[in-house]
């Protein structure tokens, strides 16, 4: 397996997904939609991506509950009309009904992997992908630290080595800021967007360059505050116009400021090497603090007070080891379909061959 995924020597991935259809399936979510995006690219195969569309019936039920009727597969117009794919990579709870779904009508043919805790158990889907903060466990269930993403080796050395040039002029030490924001289970407290704000303009006042960017989950207040720091103290906040400079950010980073709210984004700064400064929110879950309390073991990762931390620590990225492990499930699970389908050849020629009439002799 080379740094990218688990091809060849030569450059070339394996047979067994160099011809598979694969077909990435979400409600959308981008936090899903990129671990599985992430997965596909470190693979080195073309996928289709199909999207639950929102009001959708019964989803509600999800995950336990059936899909739509209109989306059954094979039904023109539905979500999962064609032809079946070889592999379907899954996640997020609404997801669930539509790979069992596909796994009845492919007579399991159809390799399923999911990613994250399915909650019906491990034997859901072919292959499941966990943190290893979480409980599933099973004879089909890989764990890692850190959730796989497409923020991958390669796209951090291009950009490198051509940096955006909206932050290519910024002097050093430049600071890439990664803000979350509320979620059904978190909330920024006037405190916490005060707090944030103060240990910002910290950096800024010492020298930093910051290099902002924001989610749709940000509080308006705390982004309004952050755009007028940079207006005041220099530095580069992304307003949303123009491409997305995320991975530009992360690559000439001299140091990562994250909010605790987004694993994903932890995990995604990890892949960079560069120190990991980590905003901590009250209610954070405690499953990714026992995430955040790894990175902190393997020295890449401290709380954020206001100061830069000396840290260092080889990029951490899981992305390409799931990727290998999927491929070998998949591989093996091929094999034992051209078995059976050997045998079950040979069951029905040995079958026509008795009930062939037989001459006089």
């Amino acid at each position: 397996m080379n740094e990218q995924g688990p091809v060849k020597a030569d450059g070339s991935i394996p047979p067994e997904l160099a011809r598979a259809r694969a077909w990435i399936l979400t409600d959308g979510k981008a936090g899903d939609e990129n671990q599985c995006i992430g997965i596909a690219e470190a693979l080195g195969i073309p996928y289709e991506r199909r999207r639950i569309p929102d009001g959708r019936p019964l989803t509600w039920m999800a995950p336990w509950g059936p899909i739509d009727p209109r989306d059954a597969p094979g039904r023109a117009g539905g979500l999962l009309q064609g032809p079946l794919p070889d592999l379907l990579i899954a996640s997020g709870r609404r997801a669930v009904p539509y790979l069992r779904a596909v796994r009845r009508a492919s007579d399991g043919r159809t390799f399923t992997a999911f990613l994250k805790d399915p909650r019906t158990g491990h034997d859901t889907a072919d292959f499941i992908w966990v943190p290893d903060y979480d409980d599933l466990r099973g004879p089909n269930v890989f764990t890692t630290l850190t959730a796989p993403h497409p923020v991958s080796r390669a796209r951090l050395d291009a950009a490198r080595i051509t940096p955006d040039p909206r932050l290519a002029g910024l002097p050093w030490p430049r600071i890439a800021v990664l803000i979350g924001g509320d979620s059904r289970h978190l909330r920024y407290r006037k405190a916490d967007m005060q707090r944030l704000v103060r240990d910002l303009t910290k950096l800024a006042e010492g020298g930093c360059s910051l290099m902002l960017t924001v989610s749709r989950r940000t509080p308006p207040d705390l982004r309004a505050a952050l755009e007028n720091l940079v207006k005041d103290k220099g530095g580069f906040f992304w307003d949303g116009s123009g491409d997305n400079p995320y991975i530009g950010m992360l690559a000439i980073a001299d140091h990562i400021v994250v909010t605790s709210d987004s694993a994903n984004m932890v995990g995604e700064a990890a892949s960079t090497g560069a120190p990991l400064l980590l905003f901590d929110l009250p209610r954070t879950y405690i499953r990714h603090r026992r995430m955040f309390a790894g990175l902190a073991m393997a020295g890449a990762l401290k709380p954020f007070i206001g100061r830069l931390e000396a840290l260092r620590y080889a990029p951490i990225d899981a992305t390409p080891e799931i990727a290998a492990a999927l491929a070998e499930a998949y591989r093996q699970h091929r094999a034992r379909w051209a078995r059976d389908e050997a045998t079950e050849s040979s069951v029905q020629r040995s079958a026509a061959s008795a009930s062939a009439p037989r001459g006089p002799f």
